[in-house]
């Protein structure tokens, strides 16, 4: 028997809160991935890769758009070691991205200002480029031209 998603539940009622509880709540929880075990990291890295999809896009984005935001504000070791976390299941298993709206998940990333965009991209784009070539050309299969475009690969 499967085991319960409880990161995946977590998400889906993070996504349904007000903005005010939503931020401070979110960035509690993503500091505490940097507390996690490994093996906790990858199992909840997972959960919201399958939590995602399921969730209306409307709360989707504002729950990454908070994400987002939050991440910018974070020093760039531990922006890096999530965006890192993300990049590498998605290279290992480049499905687990299709199912998201990437459109629209570019669209929120557009919504940011430039300097937050700026952040997000440098990250993004350092993390790819050191990435093994092989798993960098399988995540690069999935992601969009016009995402790519935005993030300058």
């Amino acid at each position: 028997m499967a085991e319960p998603n409880y990161a995946g539940n977590i998400i889906v009622i993070l996504a349904n809160l007000p903005d005010f509880l939503r931020t401070p709540i979110l960035k509690k929880r993503m500091m505490e991935f940097f507390e996690m075990p490994d093996l906790e990291r990858k199992q909840l890295i997972n959960n919201a890769l399958e939590a995602g999809p399921t969730i209306p896009f409307p709360n989707f984005a504002k729950l990454f758009k908070t994400w987002l935001e939050i991440l910018t504000t974070l020093p760039e070791d531990q922006r890096s070691g999530l965006f890192s976390a993300y990049v590498d299941e998605i290279s290992e298993h480049p499905q687990k991205l299709i199912t998201f709206n990437l459109d629209g998940i570019l669209e929120i990333f557009l919504l940011l200002d430039n300097e937050k965009q700026n952040i997000i991209s440098q990250s993004v784009k350092k993390i790819i480029d050191n990435l093994e070539d092989e798993r960098k050309r399988r995540l690069l299969l999935v992601i969009p031209d016009n995402a790519q475009a935005h993030l300058k690969f």
